[in-house]
């Protein structure tokens, strides 16, 4: 059995209690969540919910088919084969010394990153992109010390129309 990682995108009613509701029914089916986004959408009263879960086929249809089912969810859309995904991820980086300082900017730079607080001690970082970008800049600065780490989780929008 082959389990892929499936981004859903979910129109739901924008009150309380609507996010439990499909984290129960998540958790119901034996689905681990690995990220949830949840905002605002271009509907008034109504937010957008970006999940994102490992399951196959079958699991992926019988999630689909509960969360239809759920009186606050409006509309269920598989958005991963044509979504642009995006994390943010904020990190505080220990400065050892002043080379290591400059290194750390270096690399902040490449990878397009901003450096929204600097102190003797530490760089405090912002870093958007996929996963693969955040966990690779991750490994480069975490020889100098990760204070902490703050990650959205992934959220998408399908291309085009």
């Amino acid at each position: 059995m082959t389990f892929n990682y499936h981004v859903i995108s979910t129109l739901v009613e924008d009150k309380p209690g609507v996010l439990q509701k499909v984290a129960g029914m998540f958790n119901r089916r034996g689905f681990n969540i690995d990220s949830i986004t949840v905002g605002n959408s271009e509907v008034e009263g109504l937010s957008r919910m970006v999940i994102t879960v490992h399951a196959d086929e079958r699991g992926l249809e019988q999630v689909t088919k509960q969360l239809n089912k759920l009186v606050d969810v409006i509309k269920i859309k598989d958005i991963t084969e044509v979504a642009v995904k995006r994390e943010l991820c904020l990190v505080k980086v220990n400065i050892p010394n002043e080379k290591a300082r400059a290194e750390i900017m270096q690399y902040s730079n490449i990878f397009r990153a901003n450096i929204l607080d600097v102190t003797e001690q530490t760089l405090l970082i912002e870093l958007t992109g996929d996963k693969k970008k955040i966990n690779a800049f991750l490994s480069l600065v975490e020889t100098f010390g990760i204070k902490r780490i703050a990650r959205t989780g992934l959220t998408a929008m399908s291309r085009g129309i």
